[in-house]
């Protein structure tokens, strides 16, 4: 198939990542691509250069505006829209089977764009107002929706979701993740610096359990760094940076406790789904979808209850570590996924086919 993957563009798509959704579209890119498919990502320039990019924006926008994304800020939205106005015109031409579209953007998902080239939508946030109603309103022959859970699916739709939409999980490269039958005793938290990620929880709780801490990500929001996480620091709770690939893997493997801490309504928890691919147990705030996701192989406290978040850290320590591997091989690989992802294009294809006649625009 030729295969349009349609990006975010609030950072680039490549190593390190700065989340799961720039995670997601570079593992659905190189992936699909060694399955023989034909892909073209729609992102920004500044991407990895290993992979055919058709840039949306010539650099990722977080670069050019820092700091904007949630403020409303009329040039920001401007350049957005003129950029992804101008990839969905060149991929409406550009005789492509499918689109995977993980924009988190209106336009790609308009009726009049999915009636031109078959659609499926990946949605990796919880609903909310700038696209909650241009997504109900995609729900139409030739436009598939996907959610990381459960629990999303009913955020989405809580009076029932339509026939397009449905769950379809993250998938990670099991080898890429090395499992470890033992842990060095100390934890790992990984994720990015912002006050809904909660680093701050994670190293409050593990100087309350007596845990050495390390803390891996970029720092995102250097305010909310300097004024509630940096003075944390010390000889039990360190930063390690932000690293990627084997060095984070390796970091992740030795721990035997790695914290999840979402103050928000979580949709997956990539890492959670990779550490416990390295077997080690999960302590975690019990949001969004972290339950769904973990499963028995975490201890768990409520949202913003440190003292209890200590506990699940103590408690997540006894756990076994071959379940947490053995969780990851069932449900959340990339092959998997992959498979997942295949057959919803062949479907939207189809059902595009039956609707609308010819595929390629």
């Amino acid at each position: 198939m030729r295969i349009a993957i349609l990006g975010h563009v609030r950072q680039r798509i490549g190593q390190p990542f700065a989340g799961g959704m720039e995670s997601h579209c570079w593992h659905l890119a190189t992936g699909l691509r060694a399955r023989g498919h034909d892909v073209v990502l729609f992102a920004s320039g500044d991407s990895d250069p290993g992979l055919p990019i058709d840039p949306v924006l010539p650099v990722h926008y977080e670069a050019q505006f820092p700091g904007a994304e949630h403020r409303g800020h009329a040039p920001l939205i401007a350049h957005i829209d003129a950029g992804y106005e101008a990839a969905c015109d060149r991929i409406a031409v550009g005789r492509f089977d499918v689109v995977h579209n993980n924009s988190l953007h209106r336009f790609p998902i308009e009726p009049r764009r999915t009636a031109v080239v078959p659609t499926v939508t990946s949605l990796h946030v919880p609903p909310y107002d700038a696209l909650h109603w241009f997504v109900r309103e995609s729900a139409v022959p030739g436009h598939r929706l996907t959610v990381t859970s459960r629990g999303q699916l009913e955020a989405w739709w809580p009076d029932g979701a339509p026939p397009q939409a449905s769950v379809l999980y993250n998938g990670i490269d099991p080898a890429s993740w090395p499992y470890r039958p033992q842990g060095d005793g100390h934890a790992v938290w990984c994720g990015r610096m912002t006050r809904d990620k909660g680093p701050h929880f994670a190293a409050q709780a593990a100087r309350l359990a007596g845990i050495p801490l390390t803390l891996f990500g970029a720092i995102e929001d250097p305010e909310y760094w300097a004024a509630e996480v940096e003075p944390l620091l010390g000889e039990t709770v360190r930063y390690g940076g932000h690293i990627a690939g084997t060095a984070l893997a390796d970091a992740m493997g030795r721990a035997s406790v790695f914290v999840f801490t979402p103050c928000w309504d979580e949709p997956f928890g990539l890492v959670a789904v990779e550490a416990m691919a390295c077997g080690v147990p999960i302590a975690a705030f019990d949001m969004g979808a972290a339950r769904e996701v973990i499963g028995p192989g975490g201890c768990f406290a409520p949202m913003g209850d440190v003292a209890a978040l200590a506990d699940a850290m103590i408690a997540a320590t006894a756990l076994p570590r071959a379940p947490q591997r053995a969780r990851v091989e069932a449900l959340f690989t990339r092959d998997v996924w992959l498979d997942g992802c295949e057959a919803l294009y062949r479907a939207v294809i189809a059902e595009h086919r039956a609707e609308h006649g010819a595929v390629r625009a």
